[in-house]
């Protein structure tokens, strides 16, 4: 419990806490060689700049190097599979499917989320597995389900003998390669990945014609009787439509295991075994489906994920951490009978009073959340 207060104290104090850094960091920026972004309506540049960490300043050099690598398949054990096979622009960088599939056709646990604003989100993966994009990037390489690598050598090794990526790593970081510096390079991309003057912006902003009235009404239903906001908040700090907690939304339960893995994971802790560091539980049939827990080996985090950004949802079916959701409409069908039933539920879901219209105005709602750049990006971002 302490966790979890805590986690959600330092998510309501993010937004003064930025208020006070950002002109520090306003006169830091000033005297780096950095790179600036060309940030759409509705994302402060201050917010931004305070997601881009002191040792990996973004530099066009290093975006343009990481560009290249998240999108060269030679990344991959047998050179089919890039970043940009599961994060694809023509899809706001995501592919489309339930799950990622990865080498030889091998199939992940989970639905692969997009890249866009990813650099915002307090923990990476659906169970904040990495803290930064520069852990985040790495781990897919040695992933046997993705790209299969036996170790972060072989890919040092294979991208030290192309003689255009050893050049460029001498010239951007002053080295030669290591994997540290990949997944800086990747992630230096990743932050350029940013999306909003969205027709919700537009309105925000004061144009009142930039939202349809049913967009209007699916609003007003989004903050009150549809209770949507309890999980995906938005203020002008913060604009993504997530509190960046784990929550237990009872999709989870989908899984036929899952109900018997999670009896067993409370027996360990009160037995205090937690068999092996989790390590148990990660290796059973749907233990991925326990979510957050296999992280923290918290209670509380039994089949908990990350609260998704709301932005450009009209472009990244299918939907949550397991792609069980084939349409926006399916979502809100789900979340209108409280989501799956589980001892673990979040006990702020609970059943909804919308009817058919309702629910359409908030899917109208949501596709105003769609930004121009999103779904343009297979003409702008290429490899």
């Amino acid at each position: 419990m302490a966790h979890s207060i805590a986690f959600k104290l330092k998510i309501l104090l993010l937004p003064a806490f930025l208020v006070l850094a950002f002109s520090q960091l306003e006169r830091s920026s000033q005297s780096e060689d950095s790179f600036s972004v060309r940030l759409p309506a509705g994302i402060p540049r201050e917010v931004w700049s305070y997601y881009v960490p002191k040792d990996n300043p973004v530099t066009a050099a290093k975006v343009e190097l990481g560009r290249q690598l998240f999108f060269d398949t030679r990344l991959s054990a047998d050179s089919t599979i890039s970043c940009a096979t599961c994060h694809d622009p023509a899809l706001a960088f995501t592919d489309g499917k339930r799950v990622a599939t990865g080498i030889n056709s091998r199939q992940g646990a989970r639905n692969s989320p997009t890249l866009f604003n990813a650099m915002f989100n307090s923990g990476q993966f659906w169970d904040g597995r990495a803290d930064t994009l520069e852990a985040q990037a790495i781990q897919p390489l040695i992933n046997q389900d993705e790209m299969g690598n036996e170790s972060f050598e072989a890919v040092v090794r294979r991208l030290e003998a192309i003689p255009e990526y050893a050049k460029q790593f001498k010239e951007v970081f002053g080295s030669r390669v290591t994997i540290e510096l990949v997944g800086k390079a990747i992630a230096s991309f990743e932050r350029t990945l940013v999306s909003g003057d969205s027709p919700f912006d537009r309105f925000v902003a004061g144009d009142r014609t930039a939202m349809t009235d049913a967009a209007q009404r699916g609003l007003f239903l989004f903050r009150t009787k549809g209770r949507c906001a309890i999980c995906h908040t938005f203020n002008a700090a913060f604009p993504f439509f997530t509190d960046q907690n784990y929550r237990n939304t009872g999709v989870a339960a989908n899984s036929k295991a899952f109900g018997t893995l999670a009896r067993e994971a409370l027996k360990d802790l009160q037995d205090g075994s937690k068999r092996a560091d989790l390590s148990w539980f990660a290796k059973q049939g749907g233990g991925a489906e326990l979510g957050r827990f296999l992280i923290t080996g918290n209670s509380l985090d039994i089949g908990s994920f990350r609260t998704p950004s709301l932005r450009d949802v009209e472009l990244t079916a299918p939907y949550f951490h397991d792609g069980s959701a084939t349409t926006l409409a399916d979502v809100l069908k789900f979340y209108t009978r409280g989501g799956n039933e589980n001892p673990m539920r979040d006990w702020e879901l609970q059943p909804l009073d919308l009817d058919d219209r309702e629910r359409q105005d908030i899917i109208e709602f949501l596709k105003s959340l769609t930004s121009d750049h999103a779904r343009q990006s297979n003409r702008t971002i290429k490899p």
